[in-house]
């Protein structure tokens, strides 16, 4: 917590204080985490809504690792009016993996707020890999050839115009994922965390994903404590370099010790402000091309 505090101090110290009154109007947040889940989260989902709306969001998506989110986004609904929650599901073990089924039927739950489908995350055979762990993981390609049970996936997110979210997978795989995601006529695609471990994309990569139609995410969470300003700065450059256009601002927060995801996003903004983005930029990245995947009508 103490970290945490730090953080928040420091970065909103870097930029006028005219620009930290309210920088969350109008934000989109694509990736929060939050209670109830399998593992303990610093807040849980009514609350973080009603969070995100006094700090004048529009809209959030609740993630679980473990478990679909479209139930618990209708919930969430009726009780924090005056914002816009949505849900999705991962491909991890405890869903069967790359299961076709249960994508299809989280499109069925009542409201249809599930929106994305992230390709495995913390089952990926990539985390696995990364992590040096010796447990079952969810294979996405082999041979660099995407598998069958994955395209099918990916024809359930093209039917119903879901979100395609490349999950924890390497960035050769998650390269495969769009490019057969724009193949299959998959309208919205996103590099989930590109520059995060264990995914780290390059330059090169990333650049070569927003050819594709792919967004690329950048996550608050990870610049949390030591490190946390020279990874800004690498973000910074690395937004400019893919271009804003092709770029979205998640919080990939609710951890336990890290701040509150308004809170965390609200601190990452203001530190790419202090690192050069412009307002327009921060405007394209944090309101505009998340309204776009999660297709909300403009409020120009």
């Amino acid at each position: 917590m103490k970290h945490a505090l730090a953080f928040l101090v420091a970065f909103f110290l870097l930029v006028p204080i005219g620009l930290a009154q309210r920088p969350l109007d109008g934000v989109i947040d694509i990736h929060v985490h939050s209670a109830p889940d399998s593992v303990e989260r610093s807040i849980d989902s009514i609350d973080v809504a009603k969070l995100a709306r006094d700090r004048g969001m529009r809209a959030i998506v609740l993630k679980s690792h473990y478990e679909p989110t479209a139930t618990m986004a209708f919930i969430v609904r009726k009780e924090v009016p005056g914002i816009e929650v949505f849900g999705g599901i991962d491909l991890n073990l405890t869903v069967g993996g790359m299961n076709a089924a249960a994508v299809e039927h989280m499109t069925q739950v009542s409201g249809g707020y599930g929106r994305l489908v992230w390709m495995s995350t913390f089952d990926a055979e990539n985390q696995v890999r990364v992590s040096k762990e010796s447990r079952p993981f969810v294979r996405v390609a082999k041979d660099g050839q995407l598998l069958q049970d994955v395209k099918d996936v990916i024809a359930v997110i093209a039917k119903h115009n879901l979100v395609l979210a490349t999950g924890h997978v390497s960035p050769e795989e998650a390269l495969l994922l769009v490019r057969e995601g724009k193949r299959q006529g998959v309208r919205h695609m996103v590099i989930t965390h590109a520059m995060q471990t264990p995914v780290l994309m390059n330059v090169a990569q990333m650049q070569a994903a927003a050819k594709e139609g792919a967004f690329v995410e950048f996550v608050s969470g990870s610049i949390a404590g030591r490190g946390g300003q020279e990874r800004v700065a690498t973000y910074a450059d690395a937004i400019s370099k893919v271009g804003a256009e092709s770029c979205i601002l998640s919080s990939d927060l609710g951890q336990k010790g890290n701040p509150l995801p308004p809170d965390g996003l609200a601190a990452f903004i203001a530190a790419l402000r202090g690192r050069g983005l412009t307002a327009a930029q921060i405007d394209l990245i944090s309101r505009k091309n998340p309204a776009r995947i999660l297709e909300l009508r403009s409020q120009e």
